[in-house]
């Protein structure tokens, strides 16, 4: 647990939670102290204390699997605030989000404004969501390559996703995984570009990294 941002705009703590050491983030308007949580691995308890002296106002989900929504229902009833997460990544969550995002939606908190990025491929709902320079990418890509797929089809859509919405972004975009550490936007597009100079057989899948694959 660690706080990775306290700015006069923002306030980031990363939190590390659950069996597969899940990224949750707390983050607030540094002058509203409205806050959200983005995903909700598991301890919702610990969750809840880092959110003392704020006012949350939405949790929000990159995607479905278990290991970012252990402590989800514990957080949903604690916190009575409303849950935003893609249509196609709902149908396990009960109850359903009361939010249905989607690409090009925007969520204010306080001073801050959240642009929703849709970035399918790791699953077909997959969300990251920008706040200025800060992304928080959930398992769409990772330190040194992009999440996990299970098809050829998966791995070409989530790269199609990362070239449209997220390589797009500036240089100095700070990037906050679901998974390891913080990294930039540049060091990743460099990687990236690496990977795509290289040939790839065409059943690639799976864990992929930019420069050892």
């Amino acid at each position: 647990m660690s706080v990775v941002v306290n700015d006069e705009d923002i306030y980031i703590e990363k939190l590390q939670l659950g069996p597969y050491g899940t990224n949750c983030y707390i983050v607030a308007c540094s002058r509203t102290k409205e806050s959200l949580v983005v995903d909700a691995p598991a301890d919702a308890e610990k969750i809840i204390d880092k959110l003392q002296g704020t006012q949350p106002k939405y949790i929000l989900l990159t995607h479905d699997h278990m290991d970012h929504t252990g402590a989800l229902s514990a957080l949903r009833s604690e916190l009575n605030v409303p849950l935003g997460a893609h249509a196609l990544d709902s149908s396990q969550i009960s109850p359903s989000p009361e939010i249905s995002l989607k690409d090009g939606d925007t969520i204010s908190l306080g001073n801050l404004i959240f642009d929703v990025l849709h970035t399918p491929g790791h699953t077909p709902g997959g969300l990251c969501f920008k706040a200025g320079i800060h992304l928080f990418s959930g398992d769409s890509i990772f330190p040194g390559g992009p999440g996990k797929t299970w098809s050829p089809a998966n791995l070409k859509q989530l790269i199609d996703s990362l070239k449209s919405k997220i390589f797009v972004l500036p240089d100095d975009t700070r990037i906050y995984p679901g998974h390891g550490e913080i990294t930039n936007l540049k060091k990743e597009r460099e990687e990236f570009d690496v990977f795509e100079s290289r040939y790839h057989r065409p059943d690639l899948f799976g864990d992929v990294l930019w420069l050892k694959t």
